[in-house]
């Protein structure tokens, strides 16, 4: 069964809104890139796919903006090819190498999960929340910004049970930020 790993930065105080940490760097970026790379496939609900959409998504030219810098393009190239499911009530219609996931929650994530391969990646606040909620999530990767950001949407807010965690790896850099790995315990 493939694993579903959800990873996302967070600040000190839990804040997850994505300009609450610290400019990504080098380290961070090719960090972000291998997450993305571990993945068969990406799961976004609405509002986090349209988000990457518009700052990932090649633009037609075929050139990438000037704004992107070296150390973000081989993101970029990753998510921009990845296999996406947009998990959505009121989104019709998806491209960007996009489908639809419909039906029941539990069982359209369980169906992917059975698929060959390597894993499948989460990403966004509303939807991991739904998933961590249903048990289906089996990594949490949090890439902790040294930052207290004091406002904003915060890590799994509305959690309806506590979620016991093994630290399985950890790693810091030079900016500060700490990625941290956790799967599930007993």
């Amino acid at each position: 069964m493939r694993p579903l790993r959800y990873a996302i930065n967070v600040t000190l105080d839990g804040c997850v809104h994505h300009e609450a940490g610290l400019p990504p760097d080098a380290d961070s970026m090719r960090f972000w890139t291998a997450e993305l790379e571990r993945a068969d496939a990406l799961i976004f609900g609405r509002v986090t796919y349209r988000m990457m959409e518009s700052a990932w998504r090649r633009p037609a030219t075929g050139a990438w903006p000037e704004w992107m810098d070296e150390t973000q393009v081989p993101f970029a190239e990753a998510i921009d090819r990845a296999r996406k499911h947009v998990v959505s009530r009121t989104l019709t219609e998806v491209d960007w190498n996009a489908a639809p996931l419909t039906g029941d929650l539990r069982h359209a994530v369980e169906r992917l999960k059975q698929e060959p391969g390597e894993g499948l990646f989460v990403g966004g606040v509303t939807l991991p929340l739904a998933l961590a909620n249903l048990g289906l999530i089996d990594e949490y990767v949090f890439v902790v910004q040294p930052v207290l950001a004091g406002h904003g949407p915060t890590l799994l807010a509305g959690l309806r049970e506590s979620i016991r965690l093994e630290l399985v790896e950890r790693r810091e850099f030079g900016s500060g930020v700490t990625a941290l790995r956790f799967r599930p315990g007993t």
